[in-house]
């Protein structure tokens, strides 16, 4: 799970993990080219001092390495002089199918100095070396649990490496609104709910920077959850020529953002982390999820309490390597999500395009309810879309549509903000700046979603762009009511459903964490009625 605190300094940096991968992957790309490449990658890193006495252990070449990527308010320079946010742990192993990701949350409690504290605080009062002393003698006891190397992210690179990737398209759940003037301690956000474009921004209402960010009436698995799926489609969008057309600029970029210790400031120690970045490019992500005690307070503070027997088995999981299947598509099951790999997405193709096509008929889960008339109401409010109006005719009984003329999904008082989100139509512009017609309809999980509390939604998507890049590469596709479905899974849980019309494109996403089970989720995409 990830933490972060309010103000400037809680940019979610799992979302920057996606601009270290992308540059990890490029670096790796180029030394196949020259060393002279790789001697230049090097000068970039020496924008900032090696952190000295980091307490990695250098790793012999070619052997599985553990990455320890911190994510703070400043590039590292002496203890007590940048907050550490959140921290990740990040493992390459060429002889697996994953490269495998372990969060570790900052507000978990620990002992430093024979005080009760929270993690982040050992890396912010004496640096690396006690954070790793900590994370192995505390969190991870009676295991070989050992970091190779650290990358520490400075937040004020994030915007620029999503610029310069050009972009992410995202699949926003709800309306994003929370207007600074209120003094709420909260950055300003401004997006409105639908599949769009999301730019860097340099902290604007609008931008991915203040979506990733986002804490304001989330809780940390809802945050973890938006970061992972960022990551994901920021990955999925792009391929490696692209980013290898980028090179230049994003290596420069992280070279002014991300301090490393002194094995990353030498030739060989790059090559050697490159080396491996090169036999497992194209690998899942995998994210395993940090077991948690739950909450305590202490002194007025929240504190996770450690579940130290759990944190170890997660562990256990996370340096165990993924077999790699033979000729066969398997899919990792994990608490959190994954991205697909380029050979898996050939063997899903083939799989897809070779399935036998039987059909099923429609039946509606146990849980689920009819409910055509909220339905027709969001169509109604769509009118001249540019598109037919499609709707569910069924949805999860636990659920309701968000309608900004009840006023039941505004978190803000104000409702001025919310007139257009629920439902809304819009234009959607492709990469080449064409045009689109769409529409969104959410629809929320009441439970505890008011009052600062936790909400999850999904969402009903439609739009005259056939081949937006979230509807690349479908896990498989059915047949379910006569209607042919494409279906996308992360992990082994199902994220979206999509159906094709000469005239648009429709699908259900589900809720950041995935929770609409997949039954649920395939009646609502073949229970899709023409609004009249």
């Amino acid at each position: 799970m990830r933490f972060l605190p309010r103000g400037r300094g809680g940019v979610l940096w799992r979302a920057v993990l996606a601009g270290v991968l992308v540059v990890c992957c490029t670096a790796g790309a180029v030394t196949t080219a020259s060393l002279l490449q790789v001697k230049n990658i090097v000068n970039d890193f020496s924008h900032n001092k090696p952190i000295a006495d980091a307490g990695t252990v250098l790793p012999k070449a070619g052997a599985p390495e553990t990455v320890l990527i911190v994510g703070s308010d400043a590039r590292y320079k002496e203890p007590g002089e940048s907050n550490t946010d959140t921290m990740m742990l990040v493992r390459i192993d060429d002889s697996s199918s994953t490269i495998n990701l372990l969060s570790v949350p900052r507000d978990l409690k620990v002992t430093v100095g024979g005080h009760t504290a929270k993690l982040n605080s050992a890396w912010t009062s004496r640096g690396p070396k006690l954070l790793i002393d900590t994370l192995k003698t505390q969190v991870f006891p009676d295991t070989d649990f050992h970091v190779n190397h650290i990358l520490n992210v400075d937040f004020g690179g994030f915007a620029d490496m999503i610029n310069a990737i050009g972009c992410v398209y995202t699949m926003v759940d709800h309306r994003y609104f929370n207007d600074v003037t209120g003094a709420n301690g909260y950055s300003a956000i401004d997006i409105q709910p639908g599949y769009q474009r999301l730019c860097g921004g340099n902290g604007g209402a609008k931008s991915a920077l203040a979506f990733v960010r986002f804490r304001h009436t989330d809780s940390d698995l809802v945050r973890e959850s938006r970061q992972q799926d960022f990551l994901r489609w920021a990955r999925d969008q792009y391929t490696q020529s692209d980013l290898l057309d980028n090179r230049t600029q994003l290596l420069n970029i992280f070279g002014r953002h991300v301090s490393t210790e002194k094995d990353l400031h030498t030739t060989d120690g790059l090559l050697n982390l490159a080396n491996l970045v090169i036999d497992s490019n194209g690998h899942e992500l995998k994210n395993i999820a940090f077991p948690t005690g739950g909450t305590t307070v202490i002194g007025g503070a929240d504190y996770l309490a450690p579940d130290t027997t759990a944190a170890v088995a997660a562990y256990k999981e996370f340096i165990t390597p993924t077999p790699i299947s033979s000729g066969t598509t398997t899919t990792t099951t994990t608490t959190a999500t994954a991205t697909k790999t380029a050979a898996a997405k050939t063997t899903k193709r083939k799989r897809t395009a070779t399935a036998k096509r039987s059909s099923h008929a429609l039946t509606v889960p146990y849980g689920m309810i009819a409910d055509p008339r909220d339905g027709q109401t969001q169509a109604s409010e769509l009118d001249s879309v540019g598109i037919p109006v499609y709707y569910p005719e069924y949805i999860p009984s636990s659920s309701s549509y968000c309608f900004s003329a009840t006023e039941n999904c505004l978190q803000s008082a104000d409702t001025a903000a919310y007139a257009n989100s629920y439902p809304r139509r819009y234009t959607l512009r492709d990469q080449a700046g064409k045009r689109h017609a769409a529409y969104v309809m959410t629809v929320y999980q009441p439970s505890g979603c008011f009052n600062g509390g936790q909400c999850t939604y999904l969402s009903v998507q439609g739009t005259s762009w056939q081949t937006p890049p979230i509807l690349r590469d479908p896990t498989k596709t059915v047949h379910v009511g006569g209607r042919k479905l494409d279906e996308y899974y992360n992990g082994g849980e199902l994220s979206l459903v999509a159906w094709h019309t000469r005239a648009a494109v429709y699908w259900i996403a589900n809720t950041l964490q995935d929770s609409i089970p997949a039954n649920e989720m395939v009646a609502m995409a073949a229970s899709l009625k023409l609004a009249r």
